[in-house]
């Protein structure tokens, strides 16, 4: 039996990775990030339970860059998930399943979730510094 005469699967090369594809994977690791940060409000809030010097190193610790850093990528995961998720209900309903549909659906997402953070840090936090 000859390899010659089968047909050969599409390279990486010449693969098109779809944006649908993209959000779906997101979709999933938000999730998870999410699961991380529910611990991080899990610390906080027994910070503050335990007493002011308790809550004292919990705030000294999330005032650094690397705590700055998490609550930004938890905020994007926050908004990113909320926005998949208003765009799955339409789904749900019958919605939105035509290619170019789900492609514009899907650059929406991104773009709110990118102004929803901005705005938060902007508006809420204070910016980033």
């Amino acid at each position: 039996m000859s390899n010659q005469e089968r047909p050969l699967s599409p390279h990486l090369s010449i693969y098109r990775w779809p944006i649908t594809m993209t959000l779906s994977i997101l979709h999933r690791m938000t999730g998870v990030a999410l699961s991380f940060g529910l611990l991080a409000l899990v610390f906080w809030l027994e910070s503050i339970a335990f007493g002011e010097a308790s809550y004292q190193v919990f705030a000294g610790w999330i005032d650094t860059p690397v705590g700055k850093l998490l609550l930004l990528g938890w905020s994007f995961s926050l908004f990113f998930h909320l926005s998949n998720g208003i765009r799955h209900l339409f789904w749900d309903a019958g919605f939105g399943f035509e290619k170019r549909q789900a492609d514009v659906s899907a650059w929406l997402v991104l773009i709110a979730t990118v102004v929803l953070t901005a705005s938060y840090w902007m508006i809420v936090q204070g910016g980033l510094t």
